[in-house]
């Protein structure tokens, strides 16, 4: 999976600056990435962008 260029951004209700979340980049065409801020060259979860946004509603929804 071809990451280049993507764009991390973390919550900005994390804590610690960022550095106990997730960070997601959602900038990428037909794929959303998802990794630990605690480990940044470690694995990344890809997604497709409709199951992504399936996934923040429901937790929004909570």
């Amino acid at each position: 999976m071809e990451l280049t260029g993507a764009a991390w951004r973390t919550s900005t209700r994390s804590s610690n600056g960022g550095d106990t979340c997730v960070e997601v980049a959602d900038n990428l065409p037909g794929i959303v990435g998802v990794r630990d801020s605690k480990d940044r060259q470690g694995p990344v979860l890809t997604f497709d962008p409709t199951a992504w946004q399936a996934f923040v509603t429901t937790v929004q929804g909570r």
